[in-house]
């Protein structure tokens, strides 16, 4: 009879752990987090509203958003050259130069339309602006 009390008692023990675990996780997830007419839910460790997002640590990030600021203040023209220069002083960032021409392309199109912002073009990158901006015409 103890053998028995002992064998179920040990049961419970490794069961009803994992049980409670996955009730609760159960508890929390089924709970409306979201608005009644919102098609999500959200997690309740998730933030609404993000008060400013994380600023790119990367070199070839800063660039991008060094060259977008650029071309927005100047013309793309301006943004390739400094692209141009920043890619002949640090040869790292060759391999990033396609991706951050073709995102000066679509800003291109975006600010100043695609038959004007095709006018800009020029080899840099392996004419990788020209390519954002037929791509996002």
């Amino acid at each position: 009879m103890t053998h028995t009390a002992r064998r179920i008692g040990r049961s419970l023990a490794l069961v009803l752990p994992v049980v409670m675990v996955l009730s609760g996780t159960l508890a929390v997830t089924s709970v409306q987090w979201a608005d009644s007419d919102s098609d999500s839910q959200l997690l309740a460790a998730s933030s609404e509203a993000v008060s400013k997002p994380a600023k790119p640590h990367a070199p070839q990030d800063v660039l991008r958003e060094k060259l977008l600021v650029e071309l927005q203040e100047k013309d793309p023209g301006a943004a390739l050259t400094g692209l141009q220069r920043a890619v002949e002083q640090r040869p790292s960032l060759a391999r990033h130069c396609m991706s951050i021409a073709k995102a000066l392309g679509k800003a291109a199109v975006e600010q100043y339309g695609p038959t004007r912002a095709h006018r800009f073009s020029r080899p840099v990158c392996d004419t990788s602006f020209a390519s954002g901006v037929a791509q996002f015409s």
